[in-house]
C-alpha cells in the first residue's frame, strides 16, 4: 500500500518555510521571555511560541500548520491596531513579514505538498489563513491613507508687517544668517511659489578641499556663502577663503591659511574641523571707522581711520585658532590688523590637544569690533580651555573686552601673561547683534564634561546653557536667561538667535528667538529679557549619580517642538526580531521621559544632543510673522562608567573603548544613537519633519515628514518617505518659498512656507549639510547657493562642491 505520509522533495518548500518558523519563533520566545522580565510586552513570548509551533507543523507536513498560523496572523493585526493604530511606519515591523510569509502559504506549492501528505485532492488553503492575509494587507493598505503624525494646516502668508532693512538680505546676503539679526530671510521674490519648480543649475564649482587619509573624522562642509561686494565669499574645512563671481563661480581670489598641525604629525588626532562661514565688514556701511554716539564708552586704538589699507575686508576664523583679516578685494592679509593680519586666538587660553579650541561659526562684526567665540572639545577633560568671548578692534585687532562666564563681571583686556577661567561654558554656535540697542546676544553652551556636573563651581552654573545679552561696547552684562539648570544632557543652545518684532498682545515688542536642542523656542523681549511667550518650570526627573544632582524643574517654552515621550510601543526596526530587541534595550535602560539623567545602567536622552534644533537653527520672515524650521528626533543614550572601571577599558582597548574619557572627572560617558541591531533608528519614522510657526499665535500650523531614505539603504537605492533628520538651516523668502538642503538624502528642496507643501527639488552629488542662501546676481537674476560638501560624521557623502540655480530666463 503506498505511504501517502512520506517524506518526498515536492515538501521541500513547506519544510524549508516551517523551519524558518520554528527559528524565528524561538528568537521570539527567548526574547519575550527576557521582556517580560522588564515589564514589556507579552506578545513576543506567545507569538514566539506560537509561530515555533506553526513550523513544526509545517515541517511535519500538518494542516494545522496553516490554521494556527492563521490565528497568529489574525492575532498580530489586532494586537498591531491596538498598540499603533493605522500608521504606516510602525505596522511594518509587526506585520510586514508575516503577511508575506501568509501569501507565501497560499501557493499552490506550499497548499499541494501537504494536501498530498493530507491524502486528499482537494487544496489546503484554508478559508482562515485566506482571511488573515486579506485583513492583513488591507491594514496596509488602509494605513497608506492616513498620517497620524502629519498636521495638516495653511499659515496665512499676506505680509502686513513692515520689515526693518536690520532683519532682512536683499540682493546680498551679508552675513551668515542673512543679516547680523539671524532671521535666515531674504527680501527677494523673483522665485516664487508659482515657478520654484522650474529652478535649474546655474554653474557649480569645486573647491579642492577634500578630506585627505588623516583628516579627522569629523571633517564638515557646513559653510554658508555670503554675497557682497560683487563678490561671493566662502570657505572651507581646512580654513581657505574662495572668492567667486557670482554669475558664473569663477575664482577671483583663494587665500590658503596654510593650517598649522599644532605640533602633530597630521589632523586624524583633532576632534573635528569646520568652517561655517566667514564675516564681512565695509568701512563705508558705517560712514568711516568713528565711533558711533551708541558705542560712545568703547575704547578703540591702532589704525581705526577711513584711510585704513583694508577698508573691506573679510575675517575668518581658522581651524587652527587664528583670526585673519584679508581684504576683500584681493584676499590679501590686512597688515595693520594684529600680526601681519592675524590674531592669536590661543593667547591666554592654552594648553589644549591640538584642534581642542578655535572657531567653527563666523564672528560678529559691528562698527568697532570683531567679535569671536570657540569650539571646546566635549568630553574630553576637566581641564579645557575657556569658553571665553572676545572682542577686538576691528581696524587693529587690538583687544577691546573679553567676558568669560567663569569671570563675568571682569571685561577688561587680560594681561598678557593672565589666563581666562580654564572649562568654563563657550559659545560654539553663531551670535547676533542689535546694534541700534547695542546688545550682543550669546547662546551659551554647558561647562565640560557633558555629562557630569557634580563639581561645576557657582559662577559656570549660572550661565551654563543660557541665553545672555552683553552691552555690545563694554561685554557687561544686560541679563540673561537660563534654558536648562544643571545641564547633564549637552543641551546647549546651539543656533544663532534670531532678532525680529512680534505682534503681541501688548503690542509689537523687539524680541530674541532662540532654537535649542530640546525643542524649545524661547521667545524674550530683547531689552529686558522678559519672556514673551510663556515659559513654565515643569518637574524633572531625579537620582542622579553619585556625586551629582539634578535640577528639580526645567524651563519649557509654551511655543515648542517637543516630541511625546517614548513607550515601548514606539520601539521600531526592520524586523519583528530587531524591534523586539530595541524594546528589550528600551526597558533595560533607564528613562522617565525628557531630562533623565545620565545613569550607570545607562539612560535614554530623548529628545537627543543632536537636537531638536541644532547650530542650523530655524528662518524667520518678519513680514508675515512666520517661522520655518526643520526638527529632527533621534534618541541617544548615555551611561557613565565609574574612573576605575573606564580606566580599566581604556587600557585593554587596542583601537579604543568607544568612551569618552572625561579625564580629572569621577565618571567617562559613553554616548550613542538607540539603534537597532540592524543599525537603525529605535523609534519609528519620521526621524526628521519641516514645520510651520505662526509666530503671532505661537502655534505649530502644519507639520510633514520630510526626506527619504534613498542614500542610507544597504543596496538598493529605495527612496522611501520616512521622514530624515536635516543637520543644516533653512532659508525662507519673501516669494513664499523655503529651501533647505541638509537632509541625509542627497537633495536641496523647496517648500512652500503656508502649507509645508515641497514645489521642487534638486539632486546634489554629495551631502549638504549646510545652510542654503540667496542672492541677485549681475544680470538681476535671483540664484540659490548650496554648499555640498557632506559630514564625516552625520555620514553623508564628503564632496567639495557650490551650486548655484536659478530660473529660465523666460521663467522670471
Amino acid at each position: 500500500m503506498h505511504n501517502t505520509r512520506a517524506w518526498s522533495p515536492s515538501r521541500l518548500l513547506p519544510s524549508l518555510i516551517g523551519l524558518f518558523l520554528l527559528v524565528v519563533g524561538v528568537a521570539m520566545a527567548a526574547g519575550g521571555i527576557r521582556l517580560i522580565t522588564l515589564g514589556g510586552s507579552w506578545y513576543y513570548l506567545i507569538a514566539g511560541v506560537a509561530f515555533a509551533v506553526s513550523g513544526v507543523l509545517l515541517i511535519a507536513a500538518r494542516r494545522s500548520g496553516l490554521w494556527l498560523y492563521a490565528a497568529i496572523l489574525l492575532a498580530s493585526v489586532v494586537w498591531s491596531l491596538f498598540e499603533v493604530g493605522l500608521d504606516w511606519w510602525p505596522l511594518v515591523p509587526r506585520l510586514a513579514m508575516w503577511a508575506v510569509i501568509g501569501l507565501v502559504l497560499l501557493l499552490p506549492w506550499v497548499r499541494r505538498p501537504l494536501a498530498e501528505h493530507a491524502g486528499k485532492n482537494s487544496g489546503t488553503a484554508t478559508p482562515a489563513l485566506v482571511v488573515a492575509v486579506i485583513v492583513a494587507f488591507g491594514v496596509a493598505l488602509a494605513s497608506q491613507f492616513t498620517a497620524p503624525h502629519t498636521l495638516e494646516g495653511t499659515i496665512d502668508s499676506q505680509a502686513t508687517h513692515p520689515v526693518k532693512p536690520e532683519y532682512a538680505a536683499g540682493a546680498d546676503w551679508p552675513s551668515y544668517g542673512g543679516t547680523q539679526a539671524g532671521s535666515h530671510y531674504s527680501s527677494l521674490a523673483q522665485i516664487n511659489t508659482d515657478n520654484v519648480d522650474q529652478l535649474e543649475e546655474a554653474w557649480r564649482i569645486r573647491t579642492g578641499d577634500l578630506p585627505g587619509p588623516n583628516a579627522p573624522k569629523e571633517i564638515t562642509d557646513e559653510a554658508t556663502p555670503l554675497k557682497v561686494n560683487d563678490t561671493l565669499y566662502t570657505c572651507t574645512p581646512h580654513s581657505q577663503v574662495l572668492a567667486l563671481d557670482p554669475d558664473t563661480g569663477d575664482t577671483k581670489w583663494r587665500y590658503d591659511t596654510q593650517l598649522s598641525q599644532e605640533g602633530a604629525k597630521d589632523f586624524s588626532g583633532w576632534a573635528h574641523m569646520t568652517c561655517r562661514g566667514v564675516a564681512y565688514y565695509d568701512e563705508a556701511a558705517y560712514g568711516g571707522a568713528s565711533n558711533s554716539p551708541d558705542n560712545s564708552n568703547l575704547t578703540t586704538t591702532g589704525n581705526a581711520t577711513s584711510n585704513d589699507s583694508c577698508p573691506r575686508r573679510i575675517f575668518l576664523p581658522t581651524a587652527d585658532a587664528r583670526l585673519i583679516a584679508l581684504d576683500a578685494d584681493t584676499g590679501k592679509p590686512c597688515p595693520g590688523f594684529g600680526d601681519n593680519g592675524a590674531v592669536d586666538l590661543t593667547r591666554n587660553v592654552r594648553p589644549f590637544d591640538p584642534g581642542g579650541y578655535y572657531a567653527t561659526s563666523p564672528p560678529v562684526v559691528t562698527r568697532n569690533l570683531v567679535i569671536i567665540g570657540g569650539h571646546v572639545t566635549d568630553n574630553a577633560s576637566t581641564d579645557e580651555p575657556s569658553g571665553v568671548v572676545r572682542a577686538f578692534d576691528v581696524h587693529s585687532g587690538e583687544l577691546v573686552w573679553n567676558w568669560d562666564s567663569g569671570n563675568p563681571t571682569e571685561t577688561k583686556p587680560i594681561g598678557p601673561d593672565a589666563h581666562y577661567t580654564r572649562n568654563s561654558p563657550n559659545v560654539w554656535a553663531p551670535m547676533s547683534v542689535d546694534e541700534e540697542r547695542g546688545l550682543l546676544y550669546l547662546p551659551v553652551g554647558n561647562q565640560p564634561p557633558d555629562q557630569y556636573g557634580g563639581d561645576r563651581p557657582p559662577a559656570t552654573e549660572k550661565y551654563s546653557s543660557s541665553l545672555v545679552a552683553l552691552h555690545v561696547d563694554s561685554g557687561q552684562v544686560a541679563w540673561h536667561a537660563q534654558l536648562v539648570h544643571h545641564d547633564l544632557w549637552d543641551m546647549d543652545p546651539p543656533a544663532q538667535p534670531v532678532l525680529t518684532d512680534m505682534a503681541t498682545a501688548d503690542g509689537t515688542q523687539p524680541v530674541v528667538i532662540q532654537p535649542t536642542k530640546q525643542g524649545s523656542l524661547y521667545v524674550f523681549n530683547r531689552n529686558s529679557g522678559k519672556p514673551v511667550v510663556p515659559i513654565e518650570e515643569i518637574p524633572a526627573p531625579q537620582g542622579a549619580v553619585d556625586g551629582d544632582h539634578t535640577a528639580k524643574t526645567q524651563p519649557r517654552s509654551a511655543l515648542n517642538l517637543l516630541p511625546p515621550k517614548l513607550t515601548g510601543a514606539d520601539m521600531w526596526g526592520a524586523t519583528p526580531l530587531d524591534q523586539m530587541m530595541c524594546r528589550i534595550r528600551f526597558k533595560s535602560l533607564r528613562y522617565e521621559g525628557q531630562y533623565t539623567p545620565p545613569s550607570l545602567q545607562g539612560s535614554i536622552s530623548y529628545p537627543g544632543n543632536v537636537g531638536v534644533m541644532n547650530w542650523g537653527g530655524v528662518a524667520v520672515n518678519p513680514a508675515t510673522q512666520t517661522l520655518f524650521v526643520a526638527p529632527k528626533y533621534l534618541a541617544f543614550t548615555l551611561k557613565l562608567v565609574p574612573r576605575e572601571q573606564a580606566d580599566e577599558m581604556e587600557r585593554g582597548a587596542s583601537e579604543g573603548s568607544g568612551l569618552q574619557p572625561n579625564a580629572g572627572a569621577p565618571y567617562a560617558v559613553k554616548i550613542g544613537a538607540l539603534l537597532s541591531p540592524l543599525k537603525l533608528p529605535c523609534q519609528a519614522p519620521s526621524w526628521g519633519d519641516v514645520a510651520g510657526i505662526d509666530l503671532q499665535q505661537s502655534k505649530v500650523v502644519w507639520r510633514h515628514a520630510n526626506g527619504t531614505a534613498r542614500d542610507q539603504m544597504p543596496v538598493v537605492p529605495l527612496p522611501l518617505p520616512m521622514g530624515v533628520p536635516a543637520l543644516g538651516g533653512p532659508i525662507t523668502t519673501a516669494g513664499g518659498v523655503a529651501f533647505l538642503s541638509g537632509t541625509l538624502d542627497y537633495y536641496v528642496r523647496g517648500y512652500n512656507v503656508a502649507t509645508g507643501e515641497q514645489l521642487w527639488k534638486a539632486r546634489l552629488p554629495a551631502g549638504g549639510n549646510a545652510t542654503p542662501m540667496t542672492y541677485t546676481g549681475n544680470s538681476g537674476q535671483q540664484y540659490l547657493l548650496v554648499t555640498a560638501g557632506g559630514h564625516g560624521t552625520f555620514g553623508t557623502r564628503m564632496g567639495d562642491y557650490v551650486i548655484a540655480y536659478k530660473l529660465p530666463k523666460d521663467k522670471e
